[in-house]
């Protein structure tokens, strides 16, 4: 790199090696649920590139019916280029997830079913929280990486009537500061707030008073945390269903997170319900009865 040109800089690499992964919040999500024996809607758009990665979410048992299809696309890609000092460059393609799933959730039911809004098209973010407080169903609301492209009042309108809002902390600190609202506030518009703290666990506080922290679960290596989010927001999802509080379904996440970040790449990872059992008991005691049945 010349520096008196890098106003016309062109650069090029040499990749000794290539790896392709499948990813995606909603797939990444989905993934670790149906290691947790759910079988979750997928709602989100794919295109013409699709078939291999369909093909792997039908073997796992998950439906596919939410997912719309755009043959003059490809499905969203992430390009990222790294170094040996983990040092990156990163593009990223939206492609399909340009266009709204406009899924019409034909069998919603609010006495059984819990949604999650996670990072994806944002006409579909925009529109599915009111949704589901139209149909009666709980929700979280997980906005991430589209942080930046949701207006103060996208937000707003979102965490309102939410089950629970889903963050990291810089995120939380992101979305007080677009809505003009402290965290107590939102806490009066959704009924749990759950911040996650990277290697220090998560941050669980409720409009009920509860405030707690859950702690992360040790792991035998860190090979890659990108992608732990998305397994905790599984494993909490997996205990909510099964009628856990926030603070014990929290628990779950972090065990789910932790074999996530065992593994390079975000569905790469697999336990059986033995496994998954031992490393809860091992960090968090007696096993939830709610939970027996999962074997």
């Amino acid at each position: 790199i010349l520096m008196d040109k890098l106003h016309m800089l062109n650069v090029s690499f040499m990749v000794d090696r290539m790896e392709e992964r499948n990813g995606g919040c909603a797939g990444n999500i989905a993934y670790s649920l149906a290691l947790l024996g759910e079988k979750p809607v997928i709602v989100s758009s794919a295109g013409r590139d699709f078939d291999g990665y369909a093909a792997r979410l039908q073997a796992l048992g998950l439906p596919l019916d939410g997912i719309r299809r755009d043959a003059s696309v490809f499905t969203a890609l992430c390009y990222i280029t790294t170094d040996m000092n983990s040092n990156q460059i990163t593009g990223f393609y939206p492609g399909a997830m340009n266009v709204p799933a406009d899924y019409a959730f034909p069998a919603l039911d609010a006495d059984t079913d819990l949604a999650i809004v996670s990072p994806g098209n944002v006409e579909d973010m925009r529109r599915l929280p009111a949704l589901f407080r139209s149909q009666g169903v709980p929700y979280i609301f997980d906005p991430g990486q589209q942080l930046p492209v949701l207006s103060g009042e996208d937000l707003r309108r979102a965490i309102e009537g939410a089950f629970a809002c889903i963050t990291n902390d810089y995120e939380l600190n992101m979305i007080c500061k677009a809505t003009g609202m402290s965290e107590d506030e939102l806490l009066g518009r959704a009924l749990w707030l759950v911040t996650t703290l990277g290697a220090e666990g998560c941050h669980v506080r409720g409009a009920d008073g509860t405030d707690v922290r859950v702690p992360a679960v040790p792991v035998e290596r860190v090979a890659d945390p990108t992608g732990a989010g998305d397994a905790q927001r599984a494993g909490l999802i997996k205990g909510l269903a099964a009628g856990l509080s926030m603070p014990e379904a929290a628990r779950l996440g972090s065990v789910s997170a932790s074999f996530a970040i065992e593994r390079m790449g975000t569905q790469e990872h697999s336990y059986t319900p033995r496994q998954f059992r031992a490393r809860y008991e091992a960090a968090f005691g007696p096993w939830p009865a709610e939970l027996v049945a999962w074997k």
